[in-house]
């Protein structure tokens, strides 16, 4: 996980990934305050740990790549936690990396003893994907709302709420984060045409923000 450990300053300086009202929604949604036991599940530069702190909450950062400076090295598909450890588990702008997204889930809820927040890409087209793997060749898949709720509802959550955001992205800075240049670059430019603002210094997607509840019954 060299490679994210590379990138991990240029992640927590992101002003795309630092604030916004997404963010600031994830953090509402996980019904904050004092005491509140948490899980920041693939934390990268860790905003959302921070928010959460500030609110009073106790959190346990989790990342596989140990330049995230995470409290525990682990991938979301292995969560070294007893079930329900955590009132509420969270994952932000990372699922579309998991390698085994149903797994993570699953692992989500296992340790989760009331809620799971995420927020994400949202599908958008296979343009879209290809533009994401040439710029980052870790990205695996952007999913849709169904199957983000069949994710959810097949491990046993009630989906709660959802809300979509646009988020506008410096392509140069984009670009940067992950050394994407050249040739490839120039590819995901062309790929992501329909998607870039008028000036063209930027461009678009959509995040999704989710939360569900752990079955009471």
């Amino acid at each position: 996980m060299s490679t994210w450990s590379d990138r991990a300053q240029a992640y927590r300086e992101s002003p795309t990934h630092r604030e916004g009202p997404d963010l600031d929604l994830v953090v509402e949604w996980c019904e904050p305050g004092e005491g509140v036991k948490a899980l920041d599940v693939a934390t990268g530069g860790g905003h959302v740990a921070r928010r959460l702190r500030e609110e009073g909450c106790e959190v346990v950062t989790l990342d596989p790549s140990p330049g995230m400076k995470a409290d525990v090295i682990a991938s979301a598909e292995h969560i070294p936690f007893d079930d329900g450890s955590f009132d509420v588990v969270v994952t932000r702008i990372a699922p579309h990396h998991f390698a085994d997204i149903q797994a993570a889930v699953a692992e989500m809820e296992r340790v989760s003893s009331r809620l799971v927040v995420v927020e994400d890409t949202l599908y958008s087209s296979e343009e879209h994907e290809q533009a994401e793997k040439l710029r980052d060749p870790t990205h695996v898949r952007n999913y849709t709302e169904d199957e983000w709720r069949a994710f959810l509802t097949d491990v046993g959550l009630e989906v709660e709420q959802v809300e979509r955001f646009e988020k506008t992205h410096a392509l140069e800075d984009w670009l940067g984060r992950t050394g994407c240049e050249g040739e490839e670059a120039d590819r995901v430019r062309k790929l992501l045409a329909d998607r870039m603002t008028a000036d063209g210094t930027a461009w678009v997607d959509t995040k999704l923000v989710i939360r569900a509840r752990k079955s009471q019954s």
